[in-house]
């Protein structure tokens, strides 16, 4: 939702001249950029998925989408679409949920077995709530992983072979490898990405929470995408981009750099930010507003949790349209 912020337009001048692909959930680029940093300007087009039209829906709400295109992925013969939309339910009991389609215009068909994952999975652990799902494809192991939260506190990864039917494999992040007083630690993404210098193939970006009550933007960095060290200070502070609170981030590469996007709460102006971090991750160049969440239906005054993709060349963003825990998974076309 509009609030003063930096001008959009200041940035256009240094990012007009822009050709290269999203390398993270992209496999073409736009023909026309207007956002920072030289991404598309994305608006709105339409819901894809409605809590109330659901079968599966124990809560009345969903949120953190991620789409994967597993038409060059996973054989055609087990495969539902062309398109994996994975979410959850946040509230207990949560799930792990899918919907395939092939398009990311949709429709998008629930999965008739949902939860793919729930918040009982023995031995391993019996909590309130599983959420926030986000799949990663692993080339070398031609899985799909998925990592998740269930509690707030506890970062999950479970692996599979055909993205429905998942392995559990173990927690890679926990509240306990962050400095005292940390209370949260979820809606983690994981994305394939080089630091040299720190031995990395993968990098983590999640919220994190501490006894302040004011949640940041954490990063990490693994080489095999299981263990994991993690950055003490945190990669974006909501003070720096005038929050109460930050959360939902995905990371993008763009013009050989490397930038997280994320959500600011309702209070604060309900949009998503973009902050340029670099492919070493030592920047924090705030660059102000990557998409203006729009005050009427859906969104009304917030959108969240990105994630991005491209059909047939056309980029797209599936993310969380409305109030937290009261809304539904939209779709912007760039």
């Amino acid at each position: 939702m509009h609030e003063p912020h930096l001008d959009r337009r200041l940035f256009l001048k240094g990012t007009a001249a822009t050709g290269a692909a999203l390398a993270l959930g992209a496999t073409a680029a736009p023909t026309a950029s207007a956002a920072p940093g030289g991404f598309p300007d994305y608006t709105y087009v339409r819901t894809l998925l409605t809590p109330s039209k659901l079968a599966y829906n124990p809560t009345g709400e969903i949120i953190f989408p991620t789409v994967r295109g597993v038409y060059d992925r996973l054989p055609a013969s087990g495969r539902l679409g062309r398109y994996y939309l994975y979410y959850a339910p946040h509230d207990a009991p949560g799930g792990i949920c899918l919907a395939y389609g092939d398009s990311l215009e949709g429709p998008f068909t629930e999965y008739p077995h949902n939860p793919i994952v729930s918040n009982k999975w023995s031995p391993h652990y019996s909590v309130s709530h599983v959420s926030s799902p986000h799949v990663m494809w692993h080339a070398g192991r031609k899985e799909m992983w998925l990592y998740f939260h269930g509690e707030n506190t506890t970062t999950r990864l479970a692996r599979s072979a055909d993205g429905i039917h998942f392995t559990y494999d173990k927690v890679v992040l926990t509240t306990s490898m962050l400095p005292s007083g940390t209370t949260e630690t979820s809606y983690a993404r994981v994305f394939p990405h080089e630091l040299p210098s720190r031995g990395a193939h993968y990098v983590m970006v999640f919220m994190v929470n501490n006894t302040t009550n004011h949640r940041d933007i954490g990063w990490g960095w693994s080489a095999d995408g299981r263990s994991w060290t993690f950055a003490q200070e945190p990669l974006v502070r909501h003070g720096d981009v005038g929050a109460v609170n930050v959360g939902g981030p995905h990371l993008l590469h763009r013009n050989d750099s490397t930038y997280v996007v994320y959500n600011k709460d309702k209070e604060s102006g309900g949009d998503l930010m973009i902050t340029e971090v670099g492919n070493d991750f030592s920047l924090r160049r705030h660059l102000g507003v990557f998409y203006d969440s729009r005050g009427s239906a859906p969104e009304n005054g917030r959108a969240a949790s990105p994630s991005f993709g491209t059909d047939h060349g056309v980029p797209y963003m599936i993310y969380e349209a409305g109030e937290r825990l009261a809304g539904s998974i939209a779709m912007a076309r760039g």
